[in-house]
């Protein structure tokens, strides 16, 4: 009868174990839930919007753990963390995928902005050199009003360059060799030229008219000479017949009374002004920039 006894307590004592497995672990569950809801009210929602998972503190008589589970229930347990974790990978591929948008706009932005600065550059570059060029147009313009406002006041003020003398032989208005050949000489440069004159001075023995006459007729031997060969324009050319005037003297002459002349001649000469160097000037070749 005792050792029924004792059975009896045995067997009551492994039926209670299982009872207190129970309220052990749900004890514990309930503050690990009470825990869990403060965390998350303090933290407030989590990276994907969603609240936190929470498991069952109990399933079966096993608690907890059943070691008999089977491969369902598992799989029903573990759906919702994999569903989590799907979740957080997409949503971090999709803030590397933000983060590379962002870090790629702003390279373009840098790089826009550099070309921006460096086409500023170039233009500042470019207005410098057009501003230099500016002034020294300006400059040059400045120099070629003042040379122009000389030569203009200094029109009409022609200076000899150039003079030959023609002799004749009494009585005869034709030209000689050597006559030609002096012409020649002095009018072969005046080609393309401007801003000159030609005086022609006609001088002959004898008196009174027949000297001008004479004097006259010698001097338009040598303007036809010119015009006709080097085609120099008669609007260039100033003629006058002085017949049996006197001679203007030398320095060393002077206070000597006036000699007159035998025989014929012609005084040419070549009275320049300023133009043909202001011509020369303006077709001058401008520096290399």
């Amino acid at each position: 009868m005792k050792n029924r006894a004792v059975v009896a307590l045995f067997v009551a004592a492994l039926l209670s174990l299982p009872a207190l497995a129970q309220q052990q672990p749900a004890a514990s569950t309930s503050q690990d839930q009470q825990s869990q809801t403060a965390t998350s009210s303090s933290s407030g929602s989590s990276a994907t919007g969603k609240a936190p998972l929470q498991y069952e503190s109990r399933q079966g008589f096993w608690g907890k753990v059943n070691p008999f589970a089977r491969k369902k229930y598992v799989q029903r347990q573990t759906q919702p963390i994999r569903d989590r974790v799907n979740e957080l990978d997409e949503l971090t591929a999709a803030n590397t995928k933000m983060i590379k948008d962002v870090d790629s706009r702003a390279q373009q932005g840098i790089q826009m902005a550099s070309n921006k600065a460096t086409e500023a550059d170039q233009h500042a570059v470019d207005a410098g050199n057009k501003a230099t060029t500016a002034q020294e147009t300006a400059t040059k313009a400045n120099t070629r009003l003042t040379t122009v406002e000389g030569v203009v006041s200094n029109i009409d003020q022609y200076k000899s360059t150039n003079q030959t003398e023609i002799r004749f032989r009494p009585g005869q208005s034709v030209l000689s060799q050597n006559a030609k050949t002096a012409l020649d000489q002095m009018a072969e440069p005046l080609k393309g030229q401007h801003g000159y004159i030609v005086e022609v001075q006609g001088f002959s023995s004898g008196k009174g008219q027949e000297a001008i006459g004479t004097s006259r007729k010698m001097a338009d031997a040598v303007v036809r000479y010119l015009v006709e060969n080097h085609e120099i324009p008669v609007y260039r050319i100033y003629v006058l017949g002085m017949g049996n005037a006197p001679v203007q003297t030398t320095t060393a002459e002077a206070g000597q009374k006036p000699k007159r002349m035998s025989g014929g001649r012609v005084e040419v000469s070549l009275m320049k002004n300023d133009l043909e160097q202001l011509a020369t000037s303006s077709t001058a070749p401008a520096p290399a920039q």
